[in-house]
């Protein structure tokens, strides 16, 4: 795992020796131009002195520069050529004269040269180049120790600049590791830094989330348990009636009893495993384009025993093709449970009509019924858990509806609840087309 910590602490220190080691090598060759020309200046300063005195200076003086003692050679003669004055016998240095500065080479080493000429004599003064480079190079190092000494400060203050830039997050994730399922309040926002907010804003969305969704799980698991409580009961009735049976009818009519509590039983629980995995928080893991008038017709087919049994005709209306963007399981339960829907509440010999059709950007399924219908002020609420009218027939799970409602919303579809043409119900969801990049 990288620290962040680490990280820019590491790559400001970087970017701080980079830029102190530019700012080093552009001081350092500003200093050694300047010294340079400084020693050119005392160069001419000596030879000016010279023709200004108009005195031969004693054999036995010496020209130094600065507390390094580098000498200078001195030579003067006349402008017949003939010596005056040589400060340092069996100097090396050229006959030749060249007025003003040059660089010469004399015996294998470099010399800085001004010479001078005056009414009657020729005045020149010389330093050996490698010599006054060393003492210009030295004077340039000595220009960059305060920089050098303030480099441990200046790691120093990035280290804590870094440490109290990333507290805020420090103070967050102690902060979150301090939280369980029970403690999902919202995190604190103050003083949390403007590069960090969108994080904080976030976690504090999924915190809401997750507050809802465990508030949801409770209440679903207290119902379940509510509605699993009669059918278990009914079993356990069933049970002992068929144990205190006297003949073989009695023996068969508990059996057959029993065989449809056992039923009924089976089909609360696959329903309530069912809502338990839709939830309608949850987005889609995997769309894919799915043909919804084929699957339809899929459905229709698995539920076609069942409408015979009750006798309910099912007429099927579908376009050959209406291709929407969805989960396909997912999709087959929300038809099957509105189909089924429409089946059980329909009376013996009662129609179940079905429609699929593609519109503007729409997909829409109809499915209509000849049964009872849904009063108004009861169709919102048939898509709560567990809802059932006291007074239907029925024996529902009441997650049918609740059910279809959370794969609709994870898809993106609306449901319409009105009165159908044949009398009874007319439920309608609405899916947004599948897109051309599908």
């Amino acid at each position: 795992m990288t620290s962040i910590r680490a990280r820019l602490s590491i790559f400001l220190l970087l970017a701080a020796i980079f830029t102190a080691l530019l700012i080093g090598a552009v001081t350092y060759r500003y200093t050694l131009k300047e010294n340079e020309a400084l020693f050119d200046y005392q160069l001419r300063q000596i030879a000016l002195s010279l023709r200004d005195q108009g005195l031969i200076p004693h054999p036995g003086l010496r020209y130094n520069l600065g507390e390094d003692g580098m000498e200078v050679v001195v030579r003067i003669w006349t402008d017949s050529g003939a010596a005056l004055y040589l400060s340092h016998p069996g100097n090396p240095l050229p006959d030749r004269i060249i007025l003003g500065f040059s660089d010469i080479v004399a015996q294998d080493r470099p010399w800085r040269i001004y010479s001078l000429a005056t009414r009657d004599r020729i005045i020149q003064v010389a330093q050996p180049l490698d010599l006054r480079r060393d003492l210009a190079a030295a004077a340039a190092l000595r220009s960059l120790a305060p920089l050098l000494a303030f480099a441990p400060l200046m790691a120093l203050l990035i280290w804590w600049l870094v440490k109290s830039s990333l507290s805020s997050l420090h103070r967050l994730a102690t902060e979150v590791a301090q939280r369980d399922a029970r403690s999902l309040q919202q995190v604190r926002v103050d003083d949390v830094p403007s590069e960090i907010a969108p994080l904080v804003a976030a976690l504090n969305s999924l915190l809401d989330r997750l507050k809802r969704a465990f508030s949801s799980q409770r209440a679903f698991v207290a119902d379940a348990a509510h509605e699993l409580r009669s059918p278990l009961t009914a079993l356990k009735l069933q049970l002992q009636l068929l144990a205190r049976a006297g003949t073989e009818a009695e023996r068969r009519q508990a059996l057959q009893n029993l065989d449809q509590g056992v039923d009924r039983a089976t089909h609360l629980i696959e329903q309530l495993l069912t809502a338990a995995r839709t939830d309608p928080n949850d987005r889609m893991t995997s769309p894919e384009p799915a043909d919804l008038a084929e699957l339809v017709r899929r459905v229709v087919a698995e539920m076609f025993v069942l409408a015979q049994q009750r006798r309910i005709d099912i007429e099927l209306n579908a376009a050959e093709h209406v291709m929407i963007s969805a989960e396909t399981e997912s999709l087959r339960i929300l038809v099957r449970n509105v189909l089924d829907n429409a089946i059980r509440y329909t009376p013996g010999g009662g129609r179940v009509s079905i429609g699929v059709a593609a519109g503007e950007g729409i997909a829409t399924l109809i499915i209509e019924d000849s049964g009872p219908g849904i009063a108004e002020e009861d169709r919102s609420r048939v898509f709560d858990r567990f809802y059932r009218k006291e007074q239907n027939e029925q024996t529902g799970s009441g997650l049918g509806l609740a059910i279809v409602k959370n794969i609709a919303e994870q898809h993106g579809a609306r449901i319409e609840l009105g009165v159908s043409s044949l009398g009874g119900l007319r439920a309608s969801v609405v899916f947004p087309a599948a897109s051309a990049e599908v």
